[in-house]
């Protein structure tokens, strides 16, 4: 694994991170794919939005097909048609997400298939081993997440548990050049608990770390704060990943924090219910406005819902229910969360972001649906 960090202006940093699979230009934002696939995209098309990395799901991984036929067909690389670097999710957010369907001990998680009913065991290790048949390029320590509003002792509590299943996880992992796993930083909104889980894994030793328990309710504001007490924390010499974030204004305000990379369903759920992203903030293109508005979505954007079509057309799309809307309108968002991440790397690498912060700050607050 190399990390190279080109330019840093305040704390947002551009690097480079190289992979087995290929080369990350930070900071990045990658598209979920949680089943082996983008939701209404072909990969084709993924790629076409400049997206260079894929997310893919642990958990879901594991219900169906299976990480053994998945690695029986050449691993999910091959298998989702994605040669590029691919992280997986360990499973530690279902641990919260599901729940009704778990049982958590010190040894790892039991679920209930949310599928068909069936149980499933879920450890340190096999998550480990799991990612492993998947050929994940990323692998990522299992987790507990811990759900918000928490108290301090459950917080707490949640954290060390997860220390002691980052341990496990990285004794399972097995190093192979360019290949990668990250340990995730617990403690809810506490900074202590922060601080403690940030020297815990960095004792463990990881390739990257990312931030997780963000974005589950907190709100921006303490997200923030989290941010600004945990990312000094970390290795300048390895990549950060805040987890499951977000919009656009998340995004920069992490970025202008030191986070590297990116993940959220956000842009392709928002896709499948009609809104898009825009340079001015969002647009619900079922509204009766769009109805007869030649314009494209994004005055200059290359994507097929810009390039091809109008509002009005889109608008109609949705109103009649078919399924071209939602393709053409995730194919637009991603677009332009990848723009998006390709204008702050460059602001970065040119020593102008808060300048262009500021440029897009006043965009979205110009907008009576601004991006956040």
């Amino acid at each position: 694994m190399s990390f190279t960090l080109h330019a840093s202006c305040g704390a947002a940093r551009a690097g480079t991170l190289a992979t087995a699979h290929g080369e990350i230009a930070t900071p990045v934002f990658m598209p979920v794919g949680t089943a082996g696939t983008v939701k209404a995209m072909t990969a084709d098309a993924v790629r076409a939005t400049g997206a260079g990395i894929v997310l893919g799901n642990t958990y879901h991984l594991m219900l169906r097909p299976g990480a053994d036929r998945v690695a029986a067909l050449g691993g999910l690389h091959r298998f989702m048609d994605w040669p590029g670097p691919i992280l997986t999710d360990s499973g530690g957010f279902q641990v919260m997400s599901l729940a009704k369907l778990r049982t958590l001990d010190d040894d790892g998680v039991t679920f209930q298939s949310h599928i068909d009913g069936a149980t499933h065991r879920l450890t340190p290790e096999n998550s480990t081993q799991i990612q492993h048949k998947l050929d994940a390029t990323i692998t990522m320590a299992f987790d507990e997440c811990t759900p918000f509003p928490a108290t301090e002792d459950v917080a707490a509590a949640s954290m060390r548990l997860s220390m002691r299943w980052a341990a496990r996880s990285r004794q399972a992992f097995v190093a192979r050049p360019g290949y990668l796993q990250f340990g995730i930083v617990q403690g809810s909104v506490f900074p202590a608990l922060r601080a403690e889980s940030a020297a815990a894994l960095q004792a463990i030793g990881f390739e990257g770390y990312a931030i997780g328990g963000l974005a589950v309710g907190e709100g921006q504001g303490a997200m923030f704060a989290t941010l600004d007490v945990t990312t000094p924390l970390l290795p300048q010499t390895a990549p950060r990943y805040l987890m499951g974030v977000g919009t656009p204004a998340d995004i920069l305000g992490a970025v202008e924090r030191g986070v590297d990379m990116f993940d959220c369903v956000m842009p392709t759920r928002a896709g499948r219910t009609a809104r898009a992203y825009v340079p001015e903030g969002h647009l619900n293109l079922r509204n009766a406005v769009h109805a007869a508005d030649a314009r494209p979505l994004q005055q200059g954007c290359a994507c097929p819902a810009c390039a091809r079509h109008s509002r009005a057309y889109l608008h109609h799309l949705f109103r009649a229910g078919e399924m071209l809307g939602p393709m053409l309108l995730t194919w637009h968002n991603l677009t332009y969360y990848q723009s998006l991440l390709r204008g702050l790397r460059a602001a970065i690498l040119d020593q102008t972001l808060p300048t262009h912060a500021a440029n897009l700050r006043a965009a979205w607050n110009s907008s009576h649906d601004p991006a956040t």
